[in-house]
């Protein structure tokens, strides 16, 4: 099965409200006065990870990416578990470990460690546990016809940064330690109709919101920020691993942080995606899927 025959499967398990149909970068719990908002995200050698990589930026990486899935619905961390599959460099790890969570003040609670066959590719999980600033949380399926689409950075910062590592030449900050937005989607929770983070390539993510959205996003190429040259525009748009934040505000109203209007939420149509008015699918090599 292929990725997204996977997640369709698991929709008829994964019935509980809190799951929110698996449509979205988080579950939603409500608890007591409290919403608690969690999520779980996995890297895996030769994947994930470049061959040879420091397991400090590993680590590093590892919590990034699911701090930003938080970010995606303006929660506050409150804490993580840490799955980790021992082998080589596991010191290298535990520092990088030390240092991510210290740098966003993010304690860590448990979770658990095993050790497979040798030469076996390995893989390493964290689950983050958030407490959401705003309710209602925000979710991907709230963007409508008319909305305006935002974008708070560049896209292709990631790519240069894995060339960077491979050739070693340049600065593959960007790739090893990516980023979570945490105080912009703090400020944008209120505010936004949609919001996710660009994890798998800006128009795959666009689409999947415009699938969950039940709407078709319309994306002007010449409007997204890149961090690539100009010749490489259209690989930026589909490279993932940059993490910024993907939202929709109702038209004319501005966002509270520094971000990018690069397109439209219009009535739904025979595609999620238009991108210069070409009718775009997931099918078409929009981003990465496993």
């Amino acid at each position: 099965m292929d990725e997204a025959a996977f997640i369709a499967a698991l929709r008829g398990i994964a019935t509980h409200p809190a799951a929110r149909g698996l449509a979205d970068d988080c579950a939603v719990l409500p608890l007591g006065g409290e919403t608690l908002v969690l999520t779980h995200d996995m890297l895996v050698e030769g994947t994930h990870l470049a061959p040879g990589q420091s397991l400090a930026d590993a680590a590093w990486k590892l919590v990034a990416t699911n701090l930003s899935d938080l970010a995606a619905k303006g929660a506050q961390p409150i804490g993580v578990l840490v799955g980790h599959m021992l082998g080589d460099g596991d010191g290298e790890f535990l520092a990088g470990l030390a240092a991510v969570l210290a740098h966003y003040a993010v304690p860590l609670l448990g979770g658990d460690t095993v050790r497979g066959p040798a030469g076996a590719a390995r893989a390493f999980g964290l689950t983050a546990i958030g407490r959401a600033t705003h309710v209602p949380v925000p979710a991907r399926s709230g963007a409508r016809p008319g909305d305006a689409l935002w974008l708070t950075g560049p896209v292709g910062a990631a790519m240069l940064g894995l060339e960077a590592l491979r050739t070693g030449n340049g600065d593959a900050t960007a790739y090893l330690r990516p980023v979570a937005l945490l105080n912009a989607g703090r400020a944008l929770a209120p505010h936004v109709t949609a919001m996710m983070d660009v994890s798998d390539g800006l128009l795959l993510d666009a689409a999947r919101m415009a699938r969950a959205s039940a709407v078709t996003i319309a994306i002007t190429a010449a409007q997204v920020p890149i961090a690539t040259p100009e010749p490489r525009r259209h690989e930026a748009l589909r490279w993932g691993d940059d993490y910024q934040l993907l939202f929709t505000l109702p038209p004319g109203q501005e966002p509270p942080v520094p971000a990018h209007r690069i397109g439209a939420a219009l009535p739904q149509a025979e595609t999620p995606l238009l991108l210069d008015t070409i009718p775009l699918t997931e099918t078409t090599g929009l981003g990465y899927q496993h």
